[in-house]
């Protein structure tokens, strides 16, 4: 989520147009992915995944497309940016948001395992974990600096109620 020049409930200007990502999010998620795919490629996988790994790999990707496409849907609804530049002109507290402050992301990582797990590659899995680390760093942290500061009280109350994941 990125934002644009705005203010606090407090009348205090945000002091930055946009949000600062140390990372780009779709970085955060594909670089560790493709990392795992090469060392797949290079020297296979040390154990085999199994055959279950195909219909939980489905059920993954299938989460992600109705879970982001719900969030991408409100979105549109409450007409806030999405995209780095775009403005944030809302904090969404429906659908998905009541549950999660960040589930575009927590759909990215879904679609991460399930990907991982179709290809298969256990190397992906493996580097997950470096996946959710640069997301939190470089993707989550500067916009819930961002966000505190655009909206002041009224974000930090969603904060409490609403966890960063699930």
């Amino acid at each position: 989520m990125s934002a644009s020049l705005g203010r606090r409930d407090d009348d205090q200007a945000v002091t930055e147009a946009t949000v600062r990502y140390r990372v780009w999010p779709p970085v955060a998620i594909v670089g560790p992915l493709l990392g795992g795919l090469m060392l797949t490629a290079q020297w296979g996988d040390p154990i085999a995944l199994g055959d279950r790994r195909t219909p939980l790999g489905w059920a993954l990707v299938l989460f992600f497309l109705g879970w982001n496409g719900w969030a991408l849907w409100l979105f549109a609804r409450h007409r806030t940016g999405l995209l780095p530049g775009q403005a944030t002109n809302a904090i969404i507290e429906d659908g998905p948001f009541r549950v999660s402050r960040n589930p575009l992301y927590v759909g990215l990582l879904a679609l991460y395992l399930g990907l991982a797990a179709l290809v298969p590659t256990v190397w992906g899995l493996l580097l997950f974990p470096a996946a959710v680390l640069l997301l939190l760093w470089g993707a989550i942290q500067p916009e819930e600096r961002y966000l505190r500061e655009r909206f002041g009280a009224a974000y930090e109350a969603y904060a409490k109620r609403v966890r960063r994941w699930l």
